[in-house]
């Protein structure tokens, strides 16, 4: 394959991993070498966001290139095999399949629990993994929500037993088989990996390997040091097949890390706090940085610099556009899509040629803003379940990351010009549910 064909895509989705969790992004007490590679491979996105702080919201903005409201998907979706999941719409296995792409999703998918809502129903040709938000590592079962324990684990749609076998290792196994199945064509291999999400599992030399750390790290470090492996098994194949330098390659992670008390271990519920946001405040749940700005990576060592950074913020709605502008060779031209290529940015002289852009989010009650290096959070809570810290506060991102200093009070045309352009955009997002009849509301 040269560089002048349309590239293999490998989309790598961690679970709840923080801004912080990995080398590459600044931590110092873990090992994360297939992803430091990556980075150092490609190009790194210090400014990246999910569309959403919590799981199905960002998964479904990564593969519709809309922003939840659009896509329909603005809550968790439970794991009740009778809960709706993401409505019918183009995704990114739809747009790559009909553009002859072999597509196949090993992991977690947490867009409907039901059959008829599962990846053979949005674009994918073959699927390996669960359906809902989280299950246990080694026997592959749901236990939280309201009803009885569930097993949950799925070849295309016929159920199968696995029990004993690392989730973790099991999804880069088929990844990579996938990789391996189809090197003769085109393939879009999406690996939403349900590392480090709770429960916290991990083979026991992971964990001794990390002995010296406080145990929530441990367990957090043990977890993400597997996922890495199974991202190191894949780029392997990639590398062995002669497939690497054409494809691209994104990793990112859903949200931010999770101090949810969900986590299960000994048998009794515990809160923990093993994820670092790097300094960044809030956590999964939260629209303050830590809950929504992730770490991001993109490699295509044919057409992509290494060793760089984007300048400047983007989403996880853009990869679509990004995408699909690497395989056709221009930008998209659907007019639903929120989302914008990227990939004109990532390469050499790139340059942030959309400063004037304006970025939006909205989960349960809170809504933020950010545009150029300012940052506005309405009713902005640090994590799940936690209380409301910030009525109305005004961030300078590029002096203060960590949204420490509120200069609300000093910058109040600031803070006027972006509510209302915020209000706004929520107003168009309320009347969007109205016409469709999609509700924003958790479900069961």
């Amino acid at each position: 394959m040269t560089s002048q064909a349309p590239p293999n895509i490998v989309i790598l989705y961690a679970d709840d991993l923080g801004w912080g969790d990995l080398g590459c992004f600044g931590a110092d007490d873990l090992d994360t070498p297939a992803l430091d590679g990556l980075a150092a491979s490609g190009v790194r996105l210090p400014e990246w966001y999910s569309n959403s702080p919590v799981c199905s919201p960002s998964r479904a903005s990564l593969l519709t290139g809309r922003y939840p409201a659009h896509a329909g998907v603005e809550a968790i979706l439970g794991g009740s095999r009778r809960t709706p999941g993401l409505p019918p719409q183009p995704t990114l296995g739809d747009e790559l399949r009909d553009r002859g792409y072999a597509t196949g999703i090993f992991g977690k998918w947490h867009l409907g629990a039901q059959a008829s809502y599962g990846p053979l129903h949005r674009g994918f040709d073959r699927h390996f993994g669960f359906r809902a938000g989280c299950v246990d590592y080694y026997s592959h079962i749901y236990y939280w929500g309201n009803h009885a324990p569930l097993h949950d684990l799925w070849e295309d749609e016929q159920e199968v037993w696995q029990n004993g076998e690392y989730l973790t290792a099991v999804i880069a196994d088929r990844a990579a088989d996938h990789i391996e199945q189809h090197a003769d064509r085109p393939f879009f291999c999406y690996v939403p990996f349900n590392a480090p999400h709770y429960p916290l599992h991990a083979p026991a030399e992971y964990i001794n390997a990390f002995a010296h750390l406080p145990l929530d790290r441990q367990l957090m470090a043990a977890m993400i040091k597997a996922m890495d492996d199974g991202i190191a098994h894949i780029l392997h194949t990639l590398e062995r097949l002669g497939l690497r330098e054409n494809t691209l390659v994104f990793f990112s992670s859903d949200n931010g890390p999770s101090v949810e008390e969900r986590n299960w271990l000994n048998g009794e519920e515990v809160s923990y706090t093993g994820g670092s946001a790097g300094g960044l405040r809030g956590h999964k749940g939260s629209l303050f940085e830590g809950g929504i700005r992730v770490p991001g990576i993109v490699s295509w060592p044919a057409r992509l610099p290494a060793g760089t950074e984007l300048v400047g913020p983007g989403a996880m709605m853009d990869v679509l556009p990004t995408v699909l502008e690497a395989v056709d060779g221009h930008a998209p031209t659907r007019t639903d899509l929120d989302g914008r290529s990227v990939l004109t940015r990532l390469r050499p002289g790139g340059r942030d040629a959309e400063a004037d852009r304006w970025l939006f989010w909205e989960y349960e009650g809170q809504l933020a803003t950010r545009h150029g290096r300012w940052k506005l959070v309405l009713d902005a809570r640090e994590s799940m379940s936690a209380p409301v810290v910030a009525g109305e506060g005004l961030f300078d991102l590029a002096a203060d990351p960590g949204e420490q200093h509120d200069l609300a009070g000093v910058q109040p045309g600031h803070v006027t010009v972006m509510r209302q352009r915020l209000l706004d955009w929520a107003g168009t997002c309320a009347r969007w549910r109205e016409e469709t009849g999609v509700s924003s509301r958790r479900r069961p």
